[in-house]
Parts: C-alpha cells; structure tokens; sequence
C-alpha cells in the first residue's frame, strides 16, 4: 500500500496515506480498548482496579505481550510501569530496540492477586487457562489491528496462549515461529523473573537481552 503511494505522488502522497493508516489504527485500538473495559469474560475485572489495555506504536513491527499486569500497572492503567517494566526498558536499550516504535500488552488484561498476609499487600498470582482463554479475544484482536512483522512472548503464560498449553520457555525459548498473517514469534522469559533470580540476576539478564537481540536482527532482516 505505502509502495503503491510513494510510486504514485512522490513523498508526500507516501506519508499522507502511512498517516491516514496510523489514523485508523489509532481509532480501531481505542474502540477495542473501550469495548475490553467492559469485558467480564471471566471473574478477574471484579478485584481488579481496572483493565489494562495495550499502549505503544500504531504502527510497531513488534509487539511484546506479557503474562497480566502487575499491582503498579494495576494502580496506573498503563502496562510495565512496575520494577519488571524498568528491566525491559533497559534490556530493549541494550538489544538495540527503540521503544517507541513497540507495541506493549499483556495475556491477560485484569491484575489477579492474594492479599499477603495482613491483607495490606497484593500479591500477583498467575491466571489459569481459563482466565487465559477468556482473554485470548483482547490479544488476537491487538494483533490483527497493530499487525507487527515480530510477536515477542515474555514468559509462560504469554507463550502458551499463543503457542499452546505444552510449550516450555526453558526449552523453546529463542526459536521462531510462524503464525497467520506472516507473524514471527518467539519466545522468552518475563522480565520479572529477573528481578526473583537473586545471585544471577546478570546472568539470567543478559539471557533475556541475547533473545531481544534475535529480535533486532529479524527486524533488521
């Protein structure tokens, strides 16, 4: 579509279609966001602060989604805003991602937590496959509107909603796969396993940043 306007008026046919496309786009992402919301596929919008939709580039060739938003993401309605979100900015810098051409969301969209003990903090717990599965809805229909080149997964949950029940990070992580639409996907680790990592925390970071770095290079590619 952008060949076909750039060929056509020159430069500035080209970036008055990619802007009416951005456009669009913006305008599907805040109508699905409005019609998530809603949503009460399942029982988690009920302790949950709010839903917490995706936010990033219209027009990103990566998407990055996560397992369910944090207490901090909760709180602020913004996705990895928290302790784990600090370590994928970082790690994107050191991969060589720019942040703001990527698209951020999450598996799940309402935070699912137990108070510890005294009730004054929540804890995360993670969703279950049905919890997963009445959310798959809000992520699919992200991926279509964005339509990124690269789908990176952080984490179990992430992978196994996209890639199936029986997929392991530990064993797969790094490698790629194809899904509709000519979508690369792979997968690795959440962020937030880095930060519980403890005496090799460095290790299991630079890890993390070795996986974003396939991804560069399959968007350089």
């Amino acid at each position: 579509m952008f060949e076909n306007a750039h060929t056509a008026g020159g430069g500035e046919r080209w970036t008055l279609a990619f802007a009416g496309y951005c456009d669009r786009v913006s305008t599907a992402l805040e109508k699905l966001r409005e019609e998530a919301s809603r949503c009460t596929a399942c029982d988690l919008y009920k302790h949950a602060t709010q839903m917490v939709f995706g936010e990033g580039s219209e027009s990103a060739p990566l998407m990055l989604m996560g397992e369910v938003p944090g207490d901090k993401e909760d709180k602020a309605g913004h996705p990895f805003v928290g302790p784990a979100g600090k370590i994928l900015d970082d790690a994107l810098v050191d991969a060589g991602i720019d942040r703001t051409l990527v698209y951020v969301t999450n598996a799940v969209k309402h935070f699912k937590w137990v108070p510890a003990r005294g009730g004054k903090v929540r804890l995360h717990k993670k969703p279950n496959q049905a919890e997963i599965a009445a959310c798959n809805q809000w992520w699919q229909r992200e991926l279509e509107v964005v339509q990124p080149r690269v789908l990176g997964l952080l984490g179990a949950t992430a992978a196994q909603a996209v890639l199936g029940s029986q997929f392991r990070v530990t064993k797969e992580r790094g490698r790629w796969f194809e899904l509709d639409r000519g979508v690369n996907a792979l997968a690795t680790i959440h962020p937030s396993s880095i930060l519980r990592a403890q005496d090799r925390r460095d290790e299991e970071y630079a890890g993390f940043v070795r996986d974003l770095q396939l991804i560069t290079n399959r968007l350089d590619s």
